[in-house]
């Protein structure tokens, strides 16, 4: 194995390179990027913020979850989408969300989406990563709508329209086309459903329904399974049979009593006898 340089240039380093080829050659395998399996989305229009999230929730190739929350509650003026692993994203807003309260009751002031942001990015720059927690923030507060998007690592992003998980480039595609500045609460809203749809549809590890949250100066409206474009329907036909269809080749019935002795306890004879083995009730 070669020795690294004790004297480290400028630009990029690829020191490493050899450390890897050889832990390759031992059998170790490299680490491989893991997929987020999600689809959020957030927006601005013209009176606030539009956040948007898939429902399905996997453990690998298995769907574990048909119909999970992943638009968390920070404030109420203030929510954040969530993607990665899901009890990563759930303790971490939940955290935060408790940070925020504090923080209002500490400064008598109603919280800020720039506060909410700093809490979460430090957090995340901390663990370097490890907490596998990619974020979209959304809400309105006294300096008008803020829209952010927080990496695992801590690195944040300011943007009128952002996505985030495994569905993101399809949801990208759909705001690059369509996005206007000041749209309309109906137009923003279709557009976010579009979005998300277009992550169920070409992402496996997005799908089942449409949550949407719509937060304004005045309110927010949290609407639950918006949009449902993979609901069940009744099958075409039935695969019950008759008793009977199924010819029986054989018919074995087992004792499963292989050995069995039964033992009389005979009743306490006398007075004293029924005393000594009352119930201690002292």
């Amino acid at each position: 194995m070669a020795a690294a340089s004790v004297y480290k240039g400028a630009g990029f380093d690829f020191s490493n390179e050899v450390r890897n080829t050889f832990l390759t050659e031992r059998g170790i395998p490299l680490p491989k990027a893991t997929s987020t399996g999600t689809t959020i989305v957030g927006c601005l229009f013209k009176d606030g913020i539009i956040l948007g999230a898939d429902t399905r929730a996997t453990e690998g190739p298995i769907v574990a979850d048909k119909n999970c929350e992943k638009i968390h509650f920070i404030t109420d003026n203030i929510r954040c989408c969530g993607a990665g692993t899901a009890a990563d994203t759930e303790f971490t807003t939940a955290l935060i969300s408790s940070n925020m309260e504090l923080h209002a009751l500490s400064t008598g002031r109603k919280p800020r989406v720039v506060t909410a942001m700093t809490m979460l990015k430090q957090m995340l720059f901390r663990y370097q990563g490890q907490v596998g927690a990619a974020l979209v923030l959304g809400g309105v507060d006294a300096t008008g709508p803020q829209l952010f998007t927080i990496h695992p690592h801590g690195s944040t992003d300011k943007l009128p329209y952002v996505t985030m998980g495994s569905g993101s480039l399809a949801a990208m595609a759909v705001f690059e086309a369509r996005w206007k500045p000041n749209m309309e609460r109906a137009d923003a809203l279709d557009l976010v459903c579009a979005a998300i749809s277009a992550g169920i549809f070409n992402d496996l590890g997005s799908g089942s329904n449409v949550d949407a949250c719509v937060i304004t100066a005045s309110h927010t409206e949290m609407l639950r399974n918006f949009v449902k474009p993979n609901e069940r329907v009744q099958k075409e036909r039935s695969y019950q049979f008759r008793r009977g269809t199924t010819a029986i080749k054989k018919e074995e019935i087992r004792s499963l009593i292989v050995d069995e002795d039964v033992t009389a306890i005979a009743a306490g004879r006398g007075r004293g006898a029924a005393e000594g083995e009352a119930m201690d009730t002292s």
